[in-house]
């Protein structure tokens, strides 16, 4: 009896023995391989593709849709060629119609904040007064324009002299200061309607604050309300 309970005890510890090394097996197999299914790839398009006209010219793109070389070395105020490529998702083409990813890019050599205010769009001001000495600035965000090239940050703040515009005519705020300024319509037509009341109520300072108004509007020294430029 003896005997046969050492010999069933060695072999159950070996049976055992010989489990739990399979079980590692099996596991340390199991950590070491890759899995089956990968993870998905990322299908959702950049947002600059959509600034990105398709099998457009490649020198015509904005430059959100390419990668560009920059060459700070260049001379200012000289043209430039610069090595660019288009990012991807985007496609264009050549002259002869052919899709390609390497081009050059030919600009004159300048920051964007140099060029003319023509090629940049900037932020108005509201509370900007325009009939001041001297001209009175205000601080704006300006933008480069899509199809302009340049140097730098195409954001940029830049001091600008109040010149915006709220629609408002010379031409008639005139024709009402001649015309019906003794009932105050020339103040009521650029907002100003305190003093419209006051001349509307005294008729027009008794025919004095009429002339002077008709003077004052003349020369541009009365305008609109909100501080903006006649139209």
């Amino acid at each position: 009896l003896l005997l046969f309970s050492l010999t069933a005890g060695s072999l159950m510890t070996t049976k055992h023995s010989q489990t739990q090394s399979t079980l590692e097996k099996s596991l340390t197999s199991t950590s070491t391989n890759t899995p089956y299914f990968k993870a998905a790839e990322p299908t959702e398009m950049p947002s600059y593709v959509t600034k990105c006209p398709s099998n457009g010219l490649c020198n015509r793109l904005p430059p959100d849709c390419m990668t560009c070389n920059t060459n700070f070395s260049c001379i200012y105020g000289k043209p430039a060629t610069f090595d660019c490529k288009v990012k991807p998702y985007v496609h264009c083409v050549d002259q002869n119609n052919n899709e390609q990813e390497n081009f050059t890019v030919n600009m004159t050599c300048q920051f964007c904040w140099q060029l003319p205010t023509t090629d940049y769009v900037c932020t108005n001001s509201t509370n900007c007064m325009t009939v001041s000495c001297p001209r009175q600035r205000y601080n704006a965000t300006c933008t480069v324009r899509d199809h302009i090239h340049c140097l730098g940050n195409r954001v940029f703040p830049k001091m600008l002299y109040c010149n915006w515009t709220g629609g408002y005519k010379w031409s008639t705020a005139l024709a009402l200061s001649i015309t019906l300024g003794g009932f105050g319509a020339d103040r009521f037509y650029l907002g100003q309607w305190r003093e419209g009341l006051g001349k509307l109520f005294s008729f027009g300072g008794l025919g004095i604050w009429t002339l002077i108004d008709v003077l004052l509007i003349g020369v541009g020294y009365v305008g609109p309300a909100d501080g903006s430029l006649y139209i």
